[in-house]
């Protein structure tokens, strides 16, 4: 698949065959892939923890928010749930800030694992206290995001953004994930040269 096609399917995922289970190289490779990114000066703030035990997953699950949009939707259901985690830490210790590389490497992460045949989800909706009992990590660490992996089963529509402009996401009685996005014409506030004499 070229690199767009994959962009396309690295789109936030939210339910899963939780029969599939994830083997745990997969999710280290994961991170050994984004081990490559940028880093801003090169700190390197990020930590991971990787969870493909089944147990652990399930002890994570209830500390997560899930599609703040449905509100009468709690989160996908047994059976349905991610097999396996990945949890962004910052390491205090070498800084207090991880600017944008959090962002950076979580959307490698995801792009990686589509290429994989994964789907998953970033969780900034954490209990973070709750999240580092369980993991048992020390205070010189602190949860930035929840990476939510596994095999979808959720269908997801890009739609175009309403004339109201309304950006929340919807999902109809079939399932079916709906997600209104801008135009290239929106994002675009300057093009030099202008398109027209590209054309030409």
């Amino acid at each position: 698949m070229d690199f767009k096609e994959l962009v396309a399917r690295s789109r936030s995922r939210r339910k899963f065959d939780q029969s599939v289970k994830i083997n745990v190289n997969d999710l280290i490779d994961l991170v050994d892939t984004v081990r490559l990114i940028p880093s801003g000066m090169n700190i390197q703030p990020l930590k991971y923890v990787v969870v493909a035990d089944e147990d652990l997953c399930s002890e994570i699950f209830p500390h997560l928010g899930w599609a703040g949009y449905l509100k009468d939707w709690k989160g996908p259901d047994e059976g349905e749930r991610p097999a396996g985690y990945i949890i962004v830490l910052l390491d205090k210790d070498i800084s207090e800030n991880p600017y944008i590389d959090h962002g950076i490497a979580s959307q490698t992460i995801m792009l990686a694992a589509a290429e994989k045949g994964l789907g998953g989800c970033m969780i900034a909706t954490v209990n973070r206290k709750k999240v580092m009992q369980v993991i048992g990590i020390g205070e010189q660490y602190e949860v930035l995001l929840v990476l939510a992996l596994g095999v979808p089963t959720e269908e997801v529509t890009v739609e175009p953004l309403p004339s109201d402009g309304k950006i929340e996401y919807w999902r109809t009685s079939d399932g079916k994930h709906h997600v209104p996005k801008r135009s290239l014409d929106d994002l675009i506030v300057g093009l030099f040269p202008k398109k027209e004499d590209c054309d030409n």
